[in-house]
């Protein structure tokens, strides 16, 4: 997979995230395989159960079908995954 700024319009449902980032410790090392999304949380199942993380407040690590991992501030997130389709975003690098 090709990364790009456009990779916030992907979906994510499917994807295993991790949080790396967070004011928030209870936060910290959450992840596993995202089973659900709102407007400002994911959902993560993981054999411990579900943990819903709040977006906008954390640094996560996604990993794709095809192996690729990206790295993405959740501010860039925040929002329903059909109205993130119409956003657009400045390159971030």
């Amino acid at each position: 997979m090709k990364v790009t700024p456009d990779i916030i319009r992907y979906e994510f449902i499917g994807a295993k995230g991790l949080v790396t980032q967070s004011p928030n410790i209870n936060y910290m090392g959450v992840g596993g395989l995202v089973v659900g999304e709102s407007k400002n949380t994911f959902t993560f199942q993981n054999p411990e159960g579900t943990r819903r993380v709040i977006k906008e407040v954390a640094t996560f690590d996604f990993t794709f079908s095809d192996g690729t991992v990206v790295e993405i501030d959740g501010k860039l997130l925040v929002g329903r995954s059909e109205d993130r389709l119409k956003k657009s975003v400045k390159r971030l690098w």
